[in-house]
């Protein structure tokens, strides 16, 4: 169904994940990251343990809708051994690792997570070529840094991410950085703010890694609006300049997905749609995926060209 403030069209068995479908013990399963592997559609998922915190599990399909989950998780936070490399990682991943984005550039896959510990949030990088291994690479923000997604090829020389810094100072909003290795990151600049009353005014963050279109790179947000029941967070999309990806050619002044279907109203966090992650199935086709209320998995289509028009047509600068 396509709900009346939304230009997504929900899969009509949505939710696609529940928790009823893991064949470990979890409470949740949401957030997830996904790309085209082998001719068929990869999802890193979040999932709470009982006791709260998050781990990350892998699902395939042949049609981005049916999947069927690994029978064991795909990233787990780090564990003390021998290997100071290793210790560094579990110092900082000690309360779970989640919201994964996977980005492909050259042969490797690379994942985006972020990395929670007494010490707060930061971006963990890791890689995998199959998805049976995955590399831990490095951290590569300080604390606390929650959002990150790396742009797919180099622009210019360099690489490009959209990241959320945590701030008290101002309303949260995304910036971009550029890196000439993936690891070391600089640069920084504002490039999307919150708007003042609108659905977006509370903070906004990357949800998906951007995907390159004729007009622009096209990516999705998400935006969250206080009510007085609550935060509401819902799904809105920007376009940047090819050449230079800090200049914001619009972002939509209206959103793309809210909460409507009682999966998203009612769960572990009410009033939520999350994106992690999309795939272009075809010329002009998108399946994007959202977590639902913070607890299960959700799947929708919509048009790449649809997404850049509103872009356009129906916008606001991203810094206003």
């Amino acid at each position: 169904m396509i709900g009346k403030n939304s230009i997504i069209e929900r899969y009509e068995n949505n939710p696609i994940l529940t928790k009823d479908d893991i064949p470990y013990p979890v409470e949740t399963v949401h957030n997830a990251a996904a790309t085209l592997f082998n001719d068929r559609i990869i999802l890193l998922f979040r999932s709470h343990l009982r006791n709260g915190r998050s781990i990350i599990g892998i699902a395939q399909s042949d049609d981005g809708l049916k999947f069927k989950v690994s029978n064991k998780p795909f990233l787990v936070p780090a564990e003390k051994n021998k290997s100071s490399y290793i210790d560094d990682f579990a110092l900082y991943e000690e309360y779970g690792v989640e919201d994964p984005r996977i980005t492909r550039i050259d042969e490797y896959y690379y994942i985006t997570y972020s990395a929670y510990s007494r010490f707060g949030v930061r971006i963990g990088l890791a890689r995998t070529k199959d998805f049976r291994e995955v590399e831990r690479v490095a951290f590569i923000s300080q604390s606390d840094m929650r959002n990150v997604v790396i742009f797919p090829e180099k622009i210019d020389g360099k690489y490009y991410r959209l990241d959320r810094p945590h701030t008290e100072i101002m309303p949260w909003s995304i910036w971009l950085s550029s890196s000439t290795d993936l690891v070391h990151w600089g640069n920084s600049r504002i490039v999307i703010m919150p708007l003042k009353y609108h659905w977006d005014e509370m903070k906004v963050g990357p949800g998906t890694p951007p995907i390159k279109t004729n007009e622009g790179w096209l990516h999705i947000f998400h935006g969250v609006f206080k009510t007085m029941d609550g935060a509401v967070y819902r799904l809105g999309v920007a376009l940047h300049n090819l050449k230079d990806p800090s200049v914001v050619v619009g972002v939509s002044d209206e959103w793309i997905l809210q909460p409507e279907e009682l999966y998203e109203r009612v769960g572990y966090v009410h009033n939520v749609v999350f994106s992690c992650g999309m795939v272009k199935t075809g010329v002009d086709d998108l399946i994007i995926y959202w977590g639902g209320a913070d607890s299960v998995l959700c799947a929708g289509k919509t048009k790449i060209s649809h997404l850049v028009s509103l872009c356009k047509s129906k916008n606001r600068p991203g810094i206003v």
